[in-house]
């Protein structure tokens, strides 16, 4: 249960949300999305907002805003029976967003910005399952692309990947920040150290500390803090 969580984040630096699993972090980018509510049985009070928008408000449709806060997950996820092409096309198709020419340049833009283009424009009839592990989140990300999204919501993105794999994640995340929000859940602290400018520590549900990663990883100010970056705190 998350309780007492006030978080901002801005375009420009990367959000980072560390803390010992089981804490609440995927939770807290579950009400930022909204997917809590598919599971039903779950309650969320306060505001969060995008811009001026209470995103909690009842009349907000929740595939749209969906839309606009764009999901990675800890596990690439590709649409099984889809092929490269068409696994970036999916979410144009269904919000309707472009068809013909525009449907094709909007998906080799989306390839070029998560820098797969190069890698697959021989064979964007290839399965998306057919791609390596890191070529499948980056795929992934170019879906999340396509229908232009004003979030970014990671969560573990490189965790089952291999190091080369993770840099390049890394390097996409880095640009990615000039043109959204993006929040990342990491249980790697040397990459919420290089890829983030804020990081937010949770225990049992609460934001314990939150400020600017330089300053939150030299000096914490919170005991519990200190204790979980120094590793004495699992």
């Amino acid at each position: 249960m998350l309780k007492n969580v006030f978080l901002s984040a801005r375009r420009k630096e990367v959000t980072a949300i560390i803390g010992p699993s089981g804490c609440g972090k995927t939770t807290l980018l579950r009400c930022i999305n909204r997917t809590y509510s598919l599971y039903g049985c779950t309650r969320v009070t306060g505001k969060i907002t995008i811009g001026t928008e209470n995103i909690l408000d009842a009349n907000t449709d929740g595939v749209e805003l969906r839309r606009r806060v764009g999901m990675i997950f800890q596990k690439p996820n590709p649409f099984p029976h889809l092929s490269v092409f068409e696994n970036v096309a999916s979410g144009l198709h269904l919000h309707r967003l472009a068809s013909g020419r525009a449907l094709r340049e909007r998906v080799e833009f989306c390839l070029q910005k998560a820098a797969l283009w190069e890698e697959v424009k021989d064979s964007l009839n290839r399965p998306g399952t057919m791609l390596s592990g890191g070529q499948q989140q980056r795929l992934c990300i170019a879906r999340a692309l396509a229908i232009e999204p004003e979030v970014f919501l990671m969560d573990e993105p490189c965790a089952s990947l291999d190091p080369i794999s993770a840099m390049h994640i890394e390097a996409l995340i880095n640009e990615l920040q000039e043109e959204y929000i993006v929040i990342i859940v990491t249980h790697n602290m040397q990459q919420a150290a290089r890829i983030s400018r804020q990081t937010a520590f949770i225990l049992n549900g609460e934001i314990v500390e939150a400020g600017p990663t330089a300053r939150l990883f030299v000096h914490a100010m919170d005991s519990r803090t200190e204790a979980y970056l120094t590793g004495r705190m699992g």
